[in-house]
């Protein structure tokens, strides 16, 4: 795992601007906030120089007593390289103010060299030989899979959607993320990755804080590097990083309860997909909304247009009894609202193209080993998961981000499997919206 900062600098055309690190911002806006003296006054005690001093003399930080100054710092930006799928998702699933990306499964190394090593994310020393055999025999699968589907994507090219038209070039690429796409459900949770996030000092002290409170080593080891790293660019605000008890015992009460949750419902057998959807429109009587959804929606040129208060107003939840770690890792990524998962494996998702039984005693070690890290309530079990393991998932928000994320996923280009997924999710909710119907478009997801 290597963690790096990155320190953002102006570009030649603001070389005139005024100078101040990221606490020096902070404390200068904060300042600015509580006084009427304007910005050039409180600049002209600044020296870009001796920035910690020149802090002291606008305000301290500790006696500010308002976590919202952290918010002030602008992005801090951080690479975080060499951790694996597991926490990445995690970080994802905690920084939900971030922006950020995460490698895709399209460009990483696919093979037991990229896999962090046993005791570094807690696997039992006992268990650990077993663990590396069902990992290298799952990338194994997916090398197997990956070069038969692209090989099928050739002698049978209508199995690809490509636009008309297209390029030679296009239709390689394309053909091969046919393969890739379809083969991923065999590439372990616990491979290595890379991500970059870029947040406020605030929203990282946040989330370095509750890595740190998580039972998984590889999330202690992760907290203490950003840190290190963030307490280049802004040391007071991430002092307040470490874990406290109340972050502590909620991660100790969300891991027993999955732990319990996958001691029931731990399981192999693919699921039949179900939907949830509940729309509150509820509004204070008082202040009842006027706007009718078609008004929220017809105005919108694509999905980035502004919807109305109709929509932005309307509370949307919306859940999968079987979503697969594959597409859990981008729908993760969608940052309005609440997510939750306990994280287990309930099923087992495999596309139609791929044969089950050619794979029945892998996926029979890999439940096995599962089983036997839940029996020990160990945190490592989710690093014997693999892409294909089928979760509970629930995220709430409101409708227009609702729209806006049934759009992209079904949109140009998305992945077959979470377009069906979202597909199911709209159907459901225009049932229950059905004004929205001729406002809302359902993408094909073609080209893949």
């Amino acid at each position: 795992m290597r963690i790096t900062g990155l320190a953002l600098v102006p570009p030649p055309s603001a070389a005139d601007l005024p100078k101040v690190t990221p606490e020096l911002l902070a404390s200068v806006l904060a300042r600015y906030s509580r006084s009427n003296e304007g910005l050039g006054a409180i600049l002209a005690k600044v020296d870009i120089n001796d920035p910690d001093a020149s802090i002291d003399r606008i305000l301290k930080f500790v006696d500010y007593g308002h976590a919202s100054i952290g918010g002030l710092t602008g992005g801090l930006a951080v690479a975080i390289d060499g951790v694996s799928m597991w926490l990445a998702y995690k970080i994802f699933e905690i920084a939900q103010m971030a922006d950020g990306q995460e490698s895709s499964t399209r460009y990483i190394t696919m093979d037991p060299s990229n896999l962090p090593a046993p005791e570094e994310i807690g696997v039992p020393d006992d268990l650990a030989d077993r663990w590396r055999d069902v990992l290298a025999r799952s990338f194994a699968a997916y090398q197997s899979e990956y070069r038969r589907l692209d090989e099928l994507a050739s002698a049978e090219p209508q199995r690809v959607r490509f636009p008309a038209g297209a390029k030679p070039a296009v239709i390689g690429r394309l053909r091969k993320n046919y393969a890739l796409d379809r083969a991923r459900y065999f590439i372990p949770f616990a491979t290595r990755t890379n991500l970059g996030l870029v947040q406020t000092s605030r929203m990282w002290a946040a989330t370095v804080k509750q890595l740190d409170s998580l039972p998984q080593p590889e999330a202690r080891a992760a907290a203490r590097l950003i840190r290190d790293e963030l307490l280049k660019q802004s040391p007071r605000l991430m002092r307040h990083s470490f874990a406290e008890a109340s972050y502590t015992e909620q991660a100790r009460q969300e891991f027993e309860q999955s732990v319990a949750f996958a001691r029931e419902r731990l399981s192999s057998t693919p699921l039949r997909d179900e939907v949830w959807v509940h729309v509150d429109r509820e509004a204070p009587p008082w202040l009842q909304e006027r706007q009718p959804v078609a008004e929220a929606l017809r105005h919108r040129t694509n999905r980035y247009g502004q919807q109305g208060t109709a929509t932005r107003r309307m509370r949307v939840t919306f859940a999968w009894n079987n979503m697969a770690l594959a597409e859990l890792r981008d729908l993760n990524r969608h940052r309005t609202g609440n997510r939750y998962t306990p994280l287990v494996q309930a099923g087992f998702y495999l596309p139609p193209e791929v044969d089950r039984e050619a794979h029945a005693q892998l996926l029979d070690d890999q439940l096995g080993l599962t089983r036997e890290l839940v029996e020990r309530g160990s945190p490592a079990y989710a690093y014997s998961l693999l892409l294909g393991a089928q979760t509970p998932f629930e995220h709430s928000t409101h409708a227009d981000k609702f729209i806006y994320e049934a759009e992209l996923r079904t949109g140009m280009g998305a992945h077959f499997r979470y377009a069906e997924h979202l597909s199911a999710a709209l159907r459901a909710f225009l049932v229950q919206v059905p004004e929205a119907r001729e406002w809302v478009v359902e993408g094909t997801a073609e080209p893949e």
